[in-house]
């Protein structure tokens, strides 16, 4: 028991990995077991019996002249066995921490050595053995090299990498919009390497100032490619671990143009299989290219007439393709029928089979299980706030089956061991922090009894507060999901200020039957303790699972279409309630939240009064390329909707009190915006407060003290012009 508890602990540590670092849970290839790291050791652990053995101790990983071990960031291991990759000093790149140094240690010599020696410290990046586990490759100061772990030999495989010209990683824009981060591939014989080059010189620099860390102020230049900015453009080389000459593939289509975020090799000697997507993200072409001579063939492709999102959208890891049937199909996933589903497609792209049938959206995949002909994946057909595990056959011919236990209502996740055979089984819900057991497949029993989730559900500290979910029809005829904390001591005939919590553009939902819905992390204290009510919305356009057309009516639409559903939601829940105190209502939200809290603060003075609004994208016209045409089209062609829906436009209808907070070092949603929107409050004469967190970022985390200021400030603000408590 102490075991299985002691694990769930650490299994809930090292799956909080990012980007394309490698979990420090790791399944072992066939299913038997699983790697982690405990205590700063790797160790492997069998099932179900539990027996755990040392593979990588202290001793080994501490360097000769050094006191202590290694801390490990992350590892990876040869398919033998025989050497650990050890990941760790790492350093942040935007928004992980991509960079730092690797070692490798030599299970059977008992020897530890750096990789990268007279490179500069915490400068290596997405280093990976190659497939014979004889050679590392790595990315350092955007040049690929290539180490030979016998000799030590290093090989710098590029030669023109500049902070510009970007080999083997990606610019601002790629990482941030597409999840690409680690730009290179080893072939299947360990001979050759494959590349993402980003020419990123066309790209102007945004500047940032820096007023605090010197006398003198400095800039901080970002390449970023604001909207209506061509993209960087892109090329795919191919080189020989050896070293030598890159040979370019020849891609049709021009990469000022369009984007590459897929590149894989395809599982055919000298063959890749990469996605490419047009400017405005609404055509996909997937294309197998010869890296003999460079050529690309067209074999599959797709449109749609919003968007079409890519991998990195619904799989945690957007690394990989999904081949099956030793490389004679690969499942795809598409919403070409209304609902996001898997499809098993023949490898040239002319037959397709529908796995996922149904009526409903495939939220993620969980596993592939060709040996039992069974595909795993989430879903959660009647209720959009929730998520199950559903299993159906893998050759097309079944039915989905949910296999998450019923009388479990909430949130689940799992990691399924290759083979099927076991799984790690998270669950939570508004009410209930996240609990975990590992499970046996199919048949979703505990292998613990005595530690299963079902047997400690009164053992849990369930959450106190007064959440409820529920639904409300708009006047347009529009059902939105939302939720409502009501105040501790309630009394159904005082009327209780409403506070809203809000996002409403596609990258995220607030409606969620998940442990930590209904707080508010800006706040300092209760809010139900000290009188308000605490509600959220999703409307049109949020990411819930709900079929493509709820989540695609947003499409040219953002400032606009979704703030007439949360004012819509929020009118019905007037009219539903009685005891919303209709003079005090307020709304709060971050980043694309924050721009959602502007307007409706500017568009529907009436309904809502105050407004807490942190680093907003103002204007339309200040994001990146990526995000902001993929949802709203290229502004050269329809610039009045970006316009429309930018809350700068509507600036001057402020009635009530607002508060707006940016931090002046956001690379993200710029700083620009605040002072845009100050400009046209001062010109309308509108009076509101306004808190710059200098040189933070767009969490605006960074600094002694600063959170705690933020909901201080915060906290302070919403108490004097909404307050609190029945009347």
């Amino acid at each position: 028991m102490k075991i299985v508890f002691k694990f769930i602990f650490l299994f809930l540590i090292s799956c909080q990995i990012f980007a394309q670092v490698p979990a420090n849970f790791q399944w072992l290839a066939d299913g038997s077991g699983y790697r982690d790291v405990q205590e700063g050791e790797i160790v492997q652990v069998s099932m179900p019996s539990g027996e755990q053995k040392t593979l990588v101790g202290k001793l080994l990983l501490t360097p000769r002249g050094m006191g202590a071990s290694l801390p490990i960031r992350s590892y990876t291991m040869t398919s033998s066995g025989d050497k650990a990759l050890i990941y760790t000093n790492t350093r942040r790149v935007w928004r992980y921490d991509t960079r730092g140094d690797y070692w490798v240690a030599d299970l059977k010599s008992k020897s530890l050595k750096q990789l990268g020696k007279g490179l500069p410290e915490s400068s290596l990046m997405f280093a990976k053995f190659s497939p014979d586990g004889q050679k590392v490759a790595y990315v350092s100061q955007h040049n690929v090299y290539a180490e030979d772990l016998a000799s030590g030999k290093i090989t710098q495989l590029t030669q023109d990498g500049t902070e510009r010209i970007i080999n083997g990683t990606f610019d601002w824009a790629y990482e941030e919009e597409f999840d690409c981060r680690d730009g290179f591939r080893w072939s299947d014989d360990s001979q050759q390497i494959a590349y993402w080059q980003l020419d990123a010189r066309k790209i102007r620099n945004f500047l940032m100032i820096n007023n605090t860390d010197s006398i003198y102020s400095f800039n901080v230049p970002v390449e970023y490619p604001k909207v209506g900015e061509t993209p960087s453009p892109y090329k795919i080389g191919v080189v020989s671990a050896a070293g030598g000459k890159t040979s370019w593939m020849d891609i049709p289509g021009d990469p000022q143009n369009t984007y590459l975020p897929r590149m894989e090799w395809s599982g055919k000697p000298n063959e890749l299989v990469v996605q490419q997507l047009n400017r405005k993200q609404n055509h996909s072409t997937l294309m197998y290219v010869n890296t003999k001579n460079g050529k690309a063939k067209t074999f599959y492709t797709e449109s749609d007439k919003a968007w079409i999102d890519i991998k990195s959208r619904w799989d945690n890891d957007p690394v990989g393709w999904d081949w099956i049937a030793d490389g004679k199909e690969f499942l795809w996933v598409s919403e070409k029928d209304g609902w996001r589903h898997t499809y098993r497609v023949s490898r040239d792209g002319k037959k397709e089979t529908l796995i996922t049938k149904g009526d409903f959206d495939m939220i993620e995949p969980v596993r592939i299980d060709e040996k039992n002909n069974t595909y795993y994946f989430m879903a959660s057909p009647d209720n959009a706030t929730q998520s199950y595990l559903y299993k159906t056959a893998l050759d097309g011919t079944g039915k989905a089956v949910r296999v998450s236990p019923k009388e479990l209502s909430g949130t689940h996740r799992y990691e399924i061991a290759p083979a099927g055979r076991y799984a790690i089984h998270s669950f939570s819900n508004a009410r209930t922090a996240p609990m975990m057991e590992w499970i046996t497949l199919p048949d979703h029993k505990a292998v613990d009894a005595e530690g299963s989730i079902a047997n400690n559900m009164d053992k849990v500290n369930a959450i106190k507060n007064n959440i409820e979910f529920f639904r409300v029809t708009t006047a347009e005829g529009v059902e939105v999901d939302a939720w409502m904390v009501k105040p501790n001591d309630f009394d159904p005939n005082k009327k209780y200020p409403i506070v809203y919590f809000v996002y409403g553009e596609p990258a995220s939902s607030t409606v969620k039957d998940t442990y930590g819905t209904g707080r508010n992390r800006i706040y300092e204290g209760s809010m139900a303790a000290d009188g308000y009510i605490y509600a959220s919305m999703d409307n049109r356009g949020t990411p819930s699972p709900k079929g493509s057309a709820w989540r695609k009516a947003i499409y040219r639409n953002i400032g606009r279409i979704n703030i007439r559903d949360m004012a819509g939601a929020a009118t019905a829940m007037f009219e539903r309630f009685p005891f919303i105190d209709t003079s005090r209502v307020a709304v709060h939200g971050w980043s694309g939240g924050g721009s959602s809290t502007l307007n409706l603060l500017f568009q529907y003075p009436k309904i809502f009064k105050t407004g807490i609004s942190v680093a907003a994208v103002g204007n339309q016209l200040t994001y990146d390329n990526i995000y902001q045409e993929r949802y709203m089209g290229i502004p050269q062609e329809n610039r009045e909707d970006f316009v429309l829906g930018s809350p700068v436009t509507h600036a001057g209808n402020l009635v009530g009190n607002l508060l707006y907070i940016h931090g002046t070092g956001d690379d993200n949603v710029h700083y620009q915006n605040a002072e845009m929107l100050l400009n046209e409050l001062i010109k309308h004469d509108k009076v509101f407060q306004f808190m710059a967190y200098p040189n933070r970022s767009h969490s605006i985390s960074e600094g002694a003290g600063t959170n705690r200021h933020l909901r201080t400030l915060c906290t302070e603000y919403l108490k004097r012009n909404c307050p609190p408590g029945g009347r």
